[in-house]
């Protein structure tokens, strides 16, 4: 079984203006503000569940996914 690097969601500095709504709605506390932008600070307690994506006012988050074929049957 191949092991896969954790997926996160990605912020975009140049979009983000560091509000923090992110930081406050993150249910599992994995992103903090780091420098006044946010930053997944504890990825193994992200649990990609898209909250930051839908509740960013500017859009500067996105939930980037992989998509994987598997063999025919």
């Amino acid at each position: 079984m191949e092991v896969r690097e954790k997926i996160l969601p990605v912020i975009d500095r140049e979009l983000c203006v560091g509000c923090g709504t992110c930081v406050e709605l993150c249910p599992t506390g994995a992103v903090e503000l780091v420098d006044g932008f946010p930053v997944i600070v504890r990825p193994e307690d992200c649990v990609y569940c898209g909250e930051c994506e839908d509740l960013c006012p500017l859009g500067a988050i996105g939930l980037p996914y992989e998509v994987v074929f598997g063999e025919a049957a």
